[in-house]
C-alpha cells in the first residue's frame, strides 16, 4: 500500500521541481540557495499545509464513525437532482488506458497542485501570493469540514448500481490504499476542485502584474481536466464540483479578509524574532503576553460587533463539538458486569456470562427499557465452560450435570432442572411457536423441550457435526465430511438444503497474500462460523492465509465476498436487515502498524448495500450481535474488558442536552446583541 503512495508523492515532487523554469516569473532566476532557504522563510506556511494534510486522517476517522452512528446520507437527494449524468460520462468515455492514466493523474496531480502552489511562491519569495494562497487552501478545508461530517455524500461508484469506482479498483494495492485513506462519503464539496479553483481565483485576484500568468492558465486547465476525471472515475457528482467552486470562492474572500490579521502575528520574520526573545529574554516575552492579555480582556469587557461575532462563532463550535463527540461515542458499556466472557441476545434481552470477583454469574439486561438495572443470576455449579441460550422469554443454562430453565420475567427460581448429558454446543430454536433446546452430543443433533422430553429434530438423522446454529425453526450445521457446505434443516420438516460456500478471491488478491508469506489453501478451506436469516447466509471460511467473510443470497443463490479477502474477518451476525462482523483491516503481517493490530466492528445495511465502520480506534472489538434496536459487541481497552451496547437510534446524553440548551439560549442573546451592534455601528458611521 505504501509503495504506490510513495510513487505518486515522489512523482509530484519531482515534477514540481522540473517545471520550476516553466512557471517562474519572467525576470526570476533559479539557483540552489533558495531551495534550502525557503524553509526558514516560509516554515509556518509549510506547517499549515502539513497540518491540513494530517488533520484529514483524523477527520475521516470521525466521519466514518459518525456516518455509522447516525446514517446521515444525503446521496439520494443528490442523485434525485442530477440523475445518471455521471453514469453517461463514464460509459461514453470508458477505456482501460484512459482509466489508468486518469487514476494516477487524480492522485499525483492533486499532490502536485497542493505542493507547488505554496512552493513556487515561497521559492521566489512572493509573500503577497504565498500568504493568500496558503490561507485560501486552509479556508477551503475549514469550510468543507461541516459538510464532510453532517452532509455525507457517497462516491458515485458506490451509489449508482451501474457505476464503477474505476480509480478505487484499478489494482488491489490501489484499492487498499483508497479504502484506508478515504471514507467514500466525502463527496460534497470536492476538494479536488475546491483547492485548485481557489488557487486560480487567488492568482486572478491578487497577481496584479500577471507574473504568474502561465501557472494561472495551467491551474485552470488542471481544474477542468480534474472535473472530467472525478466524474469519469466514478468518484464525484456534478453537484460536488459546484460545491467545490462555491467553497473556493468563499475561501478566497475569507483569506483576503483575514490575511493581514493572521500574518501580522504569524509572519515568519516576526515569529522568528519572537522565538529568539522567548529563548533569550523570557521575562520580556512574559511581559508582552500579559500586556496582550490585558488588551484582549478590555476588548471583551466592552465588546464591539467584532467581538460578539467571535463569541457567536465560538458558541457554535462548542455546540457542534459536543454533538459530534456524543454522536461518535454512542456505544455505552453494559452496567453490572465486571469481566464479561460471552453473551447471548434475543428479543430485546441480553445475557452475559460474567467472571466477577465473587464467582461466575449471569447478568441480564432488558434492552427494551431505558432505566432497567442489570440483574444477576447465580446458577449452582455455573463455571466458565457452562453453556446457555435464550429465546422469547425463556433462558436455559447448564452446569457440568444439569440444565436449568428460567422465565426471564421471574428469575427467583428455575422453572425446571433437567439432567443434561455431555454436549458440545447448545442453542434454542423454535418449534410449533415454542422454544426447544437443540444441542450436539458426540457430533449428533439432539433436541428436547423445556421439560426435558426428547423430540426428533429432523426426519433424517444428522451426525458428524462440527458447527451448528439456528434461526427460528431452521437449523444450520456443517459436518466434517463437507467443511465448506452449510446444511439447513427445519424442525418438523423432512429434507435438507445444502449451500456450497465459495471463498475464493481474485488471483491478484491471493498473490498479495503469498508475498506476505501466507499462501491461500482453498483445497483445505473450512467454515469457521455461520449466521443466517431466511434471506441470507453470512459465513466465515478459513483459507489458511486468513478467514474470509462470504455473504450468500438464499433466494438468488448468488454469493460474494463481503469483506476484503486479504484481511481476517470473524464473528458474523445478521438480522433485521443488517450484517455485522469484526475485522482486522489493513494489516500487513510483514510490516504491521499498531493502529491496525486490533479488530474493528463493521456492519452493512443489506438493502442499501452500504458498509459502515462502527469503531475506528486502537481498542480491540469483537463478537458483534445484531438486535432490532441495538448492536452489542465486546471491547478490550488495555486490561479492561467491557460489553458495549450501541443503539441504532441516535440519542443525545443528558449532559449534551443541557449544553445544547444552554448554547441555544446563549447564542440567542449573543446573536441578537451582535445584530443590534452592527446596525448601531453602521448608523454611527453614516452620521456627519
Amino acid at each position: 500500500m505504501q509503495s504506490v503512495y510513495l510513487t505518486w508523492m515522489i512523482s509530484a515532487l519531482a515534477l514540481g521541481v522540473i517545471l520550476l523554469p516553466v512557471f517562474k516569473p519572467p525576470w526570476a532566476k533559479i539557483s540552489l540557495p533558495p531551495f534550502v532557504d525557503f524553509f526558514r522563510r516560509y516554515w509556518i506556511h509549510i506547517l499549515i499545509v502539513f497540518a491540513i494534510y494530517n488533520a484529514k486522517d483524523g477527520l475521516d476517522q470521525i466521519d466514518r464513525v459518525l456516518m455509522a452512528s447516525t446514517g446521515l446520507d444525503m446521496t439520494p437527494y443528490i442523485w434525485a437532482i442530477e440523475g445518471n449524468l455521471v453514469l453517461w460520462v463514464q460509459q461514453t468515455f470508458e477505456h482501460p488506458l484512459l482509466t489508468e492514466a486518469l487514476t494516477h493523474f487524480y492522485v499525483a496531480g492533486f499532490m502536485f497542485i497542493c505542493y507547488v502552489s505554496v512552493f513556487y511562491f515561497a521559492y521566489f519569495d512572493d509573500r503577497w501570493l504565498a500568504d493568500r494562497v496558503t490561507l485560501s487552501i486552509a479556508w477551503v478545508y475549514i469550510f468543507a469540514v461541516p459538510f464532510y461530517l453532517f452532509f455525507n455524500v457517497r462516491v458515485t461508484g458506490d451509489a449508482i448500481p451501474e457505476m464503477e469506482t474505476l480509480a478505487y479498483t484499478l489494482t488491489p494495492e490501489i484499492a487498499d490504499w483508497f479504502r484506508r485513506v478515504d471514507p467514500f462519503t466525502n463527496g460534497m464539496p470536492s476538494l479536488h476542485i475546491g483547492i485548485p479553483f481557489a488557487v486560480w481565483l487567488c492568482l486572478t485576484r491578487f497577481d496584479d502584474d500577471r507574473r504568474w500568468n502561465r501557472y494561472r492558465h495551467t491551474v485552470l486547465a488542471y481544474t477542468l481536466l480534474t472535473a472530467f476525471t472525478i466524474i469519469y472515475l466514478g468518484i464525484h457528482w456534478f453537484v460536488d464540483i459546484i460545491g467545490g467552486m462555491l467553497v473556493a470562492g468563499a475561501a478566497v474572500s475569507m483569506a483576503d479578509r483575514t490575511s493581514n490579521t493572521w500574518w501580522k502575528f504569524f509572519d515568519e520574520r516576526t515569529m522568528n524574532a519572537r522565538i529568539v526573545t522567548v529563548l533569550t529574554r523570557p521575562q520580556k516575552a512574559w511581559g508582552v503576553v500579559q500586556y496582550r492579555t490585558k488588551i484582549m480582556w478590555k476588548q471583551y469587557r466592552r465588546p464591539s460587533s467584532r467581538e460578539t461575532g467571535r463569541m457567536a462563532v465560538a458558541i457554535l463550535i462548542v455546540v457542534m463539538a459536543v454533538v459530534t463527540w456524543d454522536l461518535t461515542h454512542r456505544s455505552l458499556p453494559a452496567g453490572g458486569v465486571e469481566a464479561p466472557q460471552t453473551t447471548a441476545a434475543a428479543d430485546g434481552w441480553l445475557v452475559t456470562l460474567d467472571n466477577q470477583t465473587e464467582g461466575v454469574v449471569l447478568v441480564l439486561h432488558d434492552l427494551s427499557m431505558e432505566d432497567y438495572e442489570a440483574e444477576r443470576l447465580t446458577v449452582p455449579g455455573l463455571n466458565m465452560n457452562s453453556t446457555y441460550a435464550l429465546l422469547q422469554e425463556a433462558l436455559v443454562v447448564t452446569n457440568e450435570s444439569h440444565l436449568f430453565t428460567y422465565d426471564l420475567n421471574d428469575l427467583a427460581s428455575p422453572q425446571s432442572i433437567i439432567a443434561m448429558p455431555a454436549h458440545d454446543m447448545l442453542l434454542m430454536c423454535e418449534f410449533a411457536q415454542s422454544p426447544v433446546i437443540v444441542y450436539t452430543a458426540n457430533g449428533e443433533l439432539q433436541a428436547m423441550n423445556l421439560n426435558g422430553d426428547s423430540i426428533n429434530p429432523t426426519q433424517t438423522p444428522v451426525d458428524d457435526i462440527r458447527y451448528i446454529t439456528c434461526t427460528g425453526s431452521e437449523i444450520a450445521f456443517v459436518i466434517n465430511a463437507a467443511p465448506t457446505t452449510v446444511n439447513i434443516v427445519q424442525l418438523g420438516v423432512s429434507g435438507q438444503v445444502a449451500y456450497e460456500i465459495n471463498a475464493s478471491a481474485l488471483p491478484e488478491e491471493d498473490a498479495i497474500l503469498e508475498t506476505w508469506l501466507t499462501p491461500v489453501d482453498m483445497e483445505n478451506a473450512s467454515i469457521v462460523d455461520v449466521a443466517f436469516t431466511r434471506e441470507h447466509l453470512a459465513v466465515t471460511v478459513n483459507v489458511s492465509a486468513t478467514d474470509r467473510l462470504v455473504l450468500y443470497n438464499r433466494s438468488s443463490t448468488t454469493q460474494w465476498l463481503a469483506s476484503n479477502p486479504k484481511y481476517h474477518a470473524s464473528d458474523p451476525s445478521i438480522g433485521h436487515g443488517v450484517m455485522a462482523w469484526s475485522v482486522r483491516d489493513h494489516l500487513n503481517p510483514l510490516s504491521p502498524q499498531d493502529k491496525y493490530l486490533d479488530r474493528e466492528i463493521y456492519f452493512v445495511e443489506l438493502d442499501a448495500n452500504t458498509t459502515q465502520i462502527l469503531t475506528s480506534d486502537t481498542k480491540e472489538q469483537w463478537g458483534p450481535q445484531v438486535l432490532e434496536h441495538h448492536l452489542v459487541y465486546f471491547e478490550l481497552d488495555g486490561e479492561i474488558q467491557t460489553l458495549e451496547i450501541h443503539s441504532w437510534e441516535p440519542e443525545l446524553r443528558l449532559y449534551s442536552s443541557f449544553i445544547l440548551q444552554a448554547g441555544v439560549l446563549l447564542a440567542f442573546v449573543v446573536v441578537a446583541w451582535n445584530m443590534w451592534q452592527r446596525q448601531s455601528e453602521r448608523r454611527t458611521l453614516r452620521q456627519p
